[in-house]
């Protein structure tokens, strides 16, 4: 069993396995990676590489996977690059359900991971692009599903648990970080509010947009692989995540260590690269820079509030690297609405 997460018995695998039609089996070998809650194995086959998975339980799962399934068959006939999914030979379904358990089969992709080249960056901002224009038309037959990390009264909520606990003292430090989040949150909500955000069109967006969901061969994109977070929101919500998450510099061990500052350069080639594709109007590109620190706040703030922790990270320390960097942006606001309007 892979330590610190779910794993599959070899009877529930074998059961699994029995409702597809690939042929001979060669191997099976666990992979660890994403949720650990969401065990995953690659299976190796007569007809080729498979990878399957066993989502976490959740009262909304069979309603999300098959609303995202709706939107990966959309989107792969449209020869956008998305992982194939493997449908059952029984039912012809590509989701599963067994002892309440809802898993899912595809096939195996190979590539590399996001290199951070100039290249690769711009290739992920005009898939993005691409993204949204195979999708604006999308007629999906399941409920909307709707939701943002933008004005979101959950998000302020949950701010303001931060920093209280009822068997201890409160923290004020941290309560103070909570604090200072929500004057950016508010004050960055209102000015995208004031652009125009409410007139914007809604249509399905990734929500997820970031180097972990994708492969890449000689800097070009060529899978997505994570359809979990598909909602309905204006597309520049989707956008400006992704501006975020191919610039933001981290990855020390400790957030401590982490700069303030953001990668203008890349943020500029991402949102390059999605300009190739749909042109955006003044208002929209003026509300980028909020809708980045209302995207990093809401991001940190609802697993911390949670469980006060991000990942295995410090839910303390993140949360005042994730501060240091909202007042950057915003600090910076002018200096990067001048620099993406060219």
């Amino acid at each position: 069993m892979p330590r610190g997460g779910a794993h599959f018995s070899s009877e529930e695998l074998a059961e699994v396995l029995s409702h597809y039609d690939i042929g001979v089996i060669h191997q099976v070998k666990a992979l660890s990676a994403g949720d650990r809650r969401a065990p995953k194995m690659v299976v190796t086959s007569e007809q080729g590489k498979f990878l399957l998975k066993r989502r976490p339980k959740g009262k909304d799962d069979l309603y999300r996977v098959a609303f995202a399934h709706a939107v990966q068959t959309h989107l792969a006939d449209k020869a956008f690059p998305v992982t194939s999914l493997v449908a059952t030979c029984d039912e012809n379904n590509t989701i599963l359900q067994l002892d309440n358990h809802i898993y899912e089969f595809f096939k195996f992709i190979t590539g590399s991971r996001y290199d951070g080249s100039v290249e690769a960056t711009t290739d992920t901002g005009r898939q993005l692009a691409e993204f949204h224009r195979h999708l604006t038309d999308f007629a999906c037959p399941l409920k909307l599903l709707r939701g943002g990390f933008h004005d979101s009264s959950t998000v302020r909520r949950h701010l303001k648990t931060i920093g209280y606990n009822k068997t201890t003292a409160p923290d004020r430090k941290l309560q103070k970080t909570a604090e200072a989040l929500v004057i950016l949150y508010n004050n960055s909500s209102v000015r995208v509010n004031q652009l125009g955000f409410d007139s914007w069109s809604e249509q399905i967006v990734h929500g997820d947009w970031h180097p972990g969901n994708m492969l890449f061969s000689r800097g070009k994109l060529t899978a997505v692989l994570d359809f979990d977070s598909v909602k309905i929101a204006p597309a520049v919500t989707d956008l400006a995540n992704g501006m975020l998450q191919f610039s933001i510099v981290g990855n020390r061990p400790n957030p401590a260590d982490w700069p303030d500052y953001f990668d203008q350069a890349k943020l500029v080639q991402f949102l390059n690269g999605y300009r190739k594709v749909i042109k955006l109007d003044e208002n929209k590109l003026n509300s980028l820079p909020c809708l980045m620190i209302e995207t990093i706040i809401a991001e940190a703030v609802l697993p911390i509030a949670a469980t006060g922790f991000f990942g295995h990270l410090s839910g303390a320390d993140f949360l005042r690297m994730i501060c240091r960097k909202a007042e950057w942006l915003n600090k910076n606001r002018d200096k990067l609405i001048k620099a993406i309007e060219y």
